[in-house]
């Protein structure tokens, strides 16, 4: 009877099916999850939706009009350097290997990597897939720095620090926290970017801003936007993509996603709201600047502590953003006197602290399975600020070697005529009429 059975189904089922699903191949696809698969693929076009359109944008409806397009170009480069690399070594530095300081070259330009194959970070999803989703985030922690020296970074320099930093700050920085690094050793929680990404930028943006010196007319003329209305609809996008940022990095199409975007969303909400009664009380107006800004504050600073948070932390999260970025963006920075151009630090870098250091302090065990703080486990504060000290202190010490080495090669920024012209004539030969 056995004997007859196998014959049967011998002749009811093509022998390359057979083949196929008892192969090792097939058994690594079986694994794959379509749903997850799907919103995966949604999620990754909307972080690369922050960076273009999205930061494009908002960045270039603050700067002066005749640096406008200039500032789009630094985002639209740091989307097709940045890929490049990425694919060339980029993601196998961070994400292939198990060293505690750097991974391998083993995906270098992606040898090995099949239709079927996996990362063990993602078990769900095709190794390509999670590959273009650590993608974006790479892109837009570079194009993020840019925003500290809009109106007088010289385009060659950004070219060259942009590499540089990429592969000097972000990959080391990416490995040791998101692949398998001594910082996720040492238990330090940053669920999408906190550390990686706002920190990081942040104090780079703020060394670049240091060593490069003031903007021409800093403090005398007026450097306001040239049009609020390219950065509210930045804004808009940056936010609607950040729900790809926190959510996708679940790495599936579950509830823990869902969670994380819903904590996004207030986040932000309550940022806006927070900056708004502040200039409210102060200045008698809510600017719309400032609504921006905040919601970008609390988008930031939420960001590592999205998948371990309940939603209604979010909202105490974006309120505390609110305050404390407001305070960076006005006291912090005229009493140190750092010309931030697009207050990278004060948002991105301050919020980023701020988010990694309230992960210890709010993660919920029911939801990220960590227990932080309030829930009576003061290691994992710990733990954070020791991420956030390796953190600040890498991005800064590296920028500033960085910066250095490039005015080896190129001046970092245009001279004084080509500024008060502007970088849309003097770097790119165009100019809004």
């Amino acid at each position: 009877m056995a004997g007859l059975l196998r014959r049967v189904a011998a002749m009811a089922v093509p022998v390359g099916f057979v083949s196929v699903i008892t192969s090792p191949a097939y058994a690594a696809a079986s694994e794959i999850s379509a749903a997850d698969t799907a919103w995966m693929i949604v999620a990754t076009a909307l972080v690369l939706m922050m960076t273009i359109p999205g930061l494009a944008l908002f960045y270039s409806g603050m700067v002066r009009k005749k640096n406008v397009l200039a500032t789009m170009a630094q985002s639209l480069a740091a989307v097709t350097l940045i890929s490049i690399l990425w694919v060339a070594f980029g993601y196998s530095l961070c994400f292939v290997g198990d060293g505690p300081w750097i991974g391998s070259l083993d995906r270098w330009f992606l040898a090995g990597m099949t239709m079927d194959s996996i990362n063990p970070a993602a078990k769900t999803i095709p190794e390509s897939l999670f590959m273009l989703y650590q993608m974006t985030f790479a892109i837009i922690t570079v194009a993020l720095v840019a925003g500290s020296v809009a109106d007088r970074m010289r385009f060659s320099a950004y070219l060259l620090f942009s590499v540089a930093w990429f592969i000097f700050v972000y990959i080391p920085l990416a490995h040791w926290v998101w692949g398998g690094g001594f910082l996720a050793r040492a238990g330090v929680l940053d669920f999408s970017g906190g550390l990686v990404v706002h920190l990081s930028a942040g104090t780079g943006g703020l060394v670049a801003a240091k060593v490069m010196g003031r903007r021409h007319g800093y403090g005398t003329e007026n450097l306001s936007p040239f049009d609020l209305s390219l950065a509210v609809m930045g804004t808009g996008l940056l936010w609607v993509g950040w729900f790809g940022f926190n959510g996708g990095s679940a790495g599936a199409a579950n509830s823990r996603a869902v969670m994380a975007i819903i904590a996004t969303h207030l986040a932000a909400c309550s940022g806006a709201v927070t900056w708004g009664a502040i200039e409210w009380s102060t200045r008698r107006k809510p600017s719309v600047l400032g609504m921006i800004s905040g919601a970008v504050a609390g988008l930031g600073t939420i960001t590592p502590a999205s998948g371990f948070v309940a939603p209604w932390h979010g909202i105490v999260i974006g309120v505390i953003a609110g305050l404390v970025c407001y305070w960076a963006c006005t006291w912090l920075k005229h009493r140190f006197n750092y010309d931030d151009s697009l207050d990278v630090f004060g948002v991105h870098g301050i919020g980023g602290l701020t988010g990694t250091l309230l992960a210890g302090v709010f993660a919920t065990s029911a939801i990220g399975g960590t227990a932080g703080l309030l829930e009576g486990h003061p290691r994992l504060l710990a733990a954070q600020f020791y991420g956030v000290a390796v953190t600040f202190i890498w991005s800064a010490g590296v920028s500033f070697v960085l910066l250095k080495l490039v005015a080896l090669f190129v001046p970092l920024r245009v001279s004084r005529e080509q500024e008060l012209e502007g970088l849309d004539i003097t770097q790119h030969g165009e100019a809004l009429q």
